[in-house]
């Protein structure tokens, strides 16, 4: 039997980024590590440096920071439950407030726009209230 591959000790960050599915791709990893992330709250901006088990990292994610702790180093991108077992969120992100829900459009007797024949028979009761 073929031994399993050995976990390194330590692994690139953009590389890590992209296993545990914070970026959709690695390349997306590397330009939000060049952008700016911090890991152990020295700022790096180089995607090659490597970070390993115990590591806190600070990034940002859209407009949401994220602030993790590395707990594993994974050896390829696998399924979301696997790459949630490779970090702790040390700040989880609070629960959206719900948005407000707009009324819906007025509607007409009809159910959709009013043909000209309906306009003209609103715009003849509007003239007789008038």
């Amino acid at each position: 039997m073929a031994d399993a591959p050995a976990v390194p000790a330590k692994l690139r960050i953009d590389k890590w980024l992209w296993q545990a599915r914070f970026f959709k791709t690695r390349s997306l990893a590397a330009k939000a590590v060049s952008g700016g992330l911090r890991v152990n709250g020295l700022g790096v901006s180089k995607p090659a440096f490597a970070v390993g088990p115990g590591d806190v990292l600070t990034f940002a994610q859209g407009r949401v920071v994220r602030v993790i702790r590395v707990v594993a180093l994974g050896t390829r991108r696998g399924p979301a439950p696997e790459a949630q077992a490779l970090y702790d969120d040390l700040d989880p992100p609070a629960a959206r407030p719900p948005q407000p829900v707009e009324p819906p459009a007025p509607r007409y007797e009809g159910g959709g726009r009013p043909t000209k024949r309906d306009r003209r028979a609103l715009d003849a009761r509007r003239d007789m209230l008038e």
